[in-house]
Formats: C-alpha cells, structure tokens, sequence
C-alpha cells in the first residue's frame, strides 16, 4: 500500500494558536500532527509516503530526517514550488507512486478507519474512487454526502444538516482513470474532481463511525491536544 498525505497546508486560521510552520506540523500534546498520521500508518502494511508539501516544507523534511527511524516504510516528498491546489498537488504526487492505486489522507484530519477494511471494500466492489465517511449530528460546518447504499450520488452544499455524513478526508484511487484531464496546472480536487465524477457514478463511500478529528479552528486544534493527550501510549 502507498499514501499520499497533503502536507501544504498554510495554517493560517490556526495562527492565533500556531504561527511559523506549516499546519500539519502543529504540536499536538508535545509532538507534530503528522507524527499521529504516520504512527496510524504504522499499523498497516504501507511500503511507501509521499508527503505533499509547499509551503515551508523545509520544516517537514528536517522532521522526518531526523525522526524517520520511528516509521517502518519508506517516506519520499513531492514539493510543490507554488501553491497548486488540492488536485494539483494530488496529481503531482502521483507520479511517485509505483502501485495502480493509492491512499490519499488529509494532512490536518485524523480519522481512525480501519484502513484495510476500507481498502478491501474499495477492491471488492471494483470501486473507482472511495471515500471514507463519518456520520455527524447537528453540524453546519461541513457538507452533507449523500449515499444510497455505497453509491454517493451528492455534496451538498455547507448547511445545518441534524444527522448526515461528512467527507472523513481519507480516499483511495485507481491511477488509471482520467480524473484529471483537461484539468489546468492548479485546481481544487473538491470541486473539478470529486463534483463531476460524482455525476459519472465513478465514488463510492464507506461509512466509519471512529474517532474523528480535524485540527483547522484554534478550538478544533484545543480539543485535538485533549484527545491525543489521553491516547498519546497508543500512537
């Protein structure tokens, strides 16, 4: 299994909290963010990371440097020079990737799937793109997928929803569909990958009602240094 994690990110609503590098080496109970995606990693048979990195990846590339004995495969970088998008620098960092199909996982979300599960269930039913999903109550803050059986057939737009499903931020991708054709050098993956394939029928989303975590908020990036700090002797 190879993964990519989008590691660009700037930060920049956590600045009142976190100032100087980038969002996802913020310090959660003492260490970096990535170090909780990597070390869940571990659990898993991965032979190979691409990190996605941009802005001040030379902060990324230290830490790893000086930490990557702590990880069992092997971590590579694909460096974006100027701010490409989450589909730019999805595509960039696929063309490090030897497998027909990847992992791709948020660099500031933490949601504890079962990664072989949803693998499994993405090879089973020969699907094209997976989502995992998390099932939410009562939020406004992220957009309600909707699913008939696997099949996402809508993202709706941000709103109150009392009960949905919420884009976990974890993906596996087949290579060789033409996701990006056509595309320009920078694009959101959000809106000129995910909104038109889901018109084609080609995502599939599998649910998973584990702990989930996103670290965007100054008040998301508190409760994240709760939640690591109790579990800190499992990762």
């Amino acid at each position: 299994m190879e993964c990519i994690i989008l590691a660009g990110g700037l930060g920049t609503r956590l600045r009142p909290v976190v100032a100087d590098v980038p969002k996802c080496m913020a310090p959660i109970s003492g260490k970096p963010f990535l170090y909780y995606l990597l070390q869940w990693l571990n659990k898993y048979d991965v032979s190979r990371v691409v990190l996605s990195v941009g802005y001040l990846y030379e902060i990324i590339e230290k830490w790893i440097a000086e930490n990557k004995n702590l990880f069992k495969f092997e971590i590579d970088f694909a460096i974006e020079n100027e701010p490409l998008g989450t589909g730019g620098a999805i595509r960039l960092s696929l063309g490090k990737i030897n497998s027909d199909k990847t992992v791709i996982i948020n660099g500031d979300t933490f949601f504890d799937i079962d990664m072989d599960s949803f693998v499994k269930q993405h090879n089973q039913n020969n699907s094209i793109l997976s989502i995992a999903l998390k099932p939410m109550k009562n939020f406004d803050r992220y957009g309600n997928v909707l699913i008939d059986n696997y099949k996402i057939f809508s993202f709706m737009e941000k709103g109150f929803c009392e009960n949905g499903f919420i884009n976990g931020g974890i993906y596996v991708m087949n290579k060789e569909n033409s996701f990006f054709e056509g595309l320009p050098e920078k694009f959101s993956f959000e809106t000129e990958v995910l909104q038109p394939s889901v018109k084609k029928g080609w995502i599939d989303g599998y649910v998973f009602d584990n702990s989930f975590i996103d670290i965007g908020l100054p008040e998301d990036f508190l409760q994240a240094n709760q939640m690591f700090a109790n579990t800190i002797k499992e990762y």
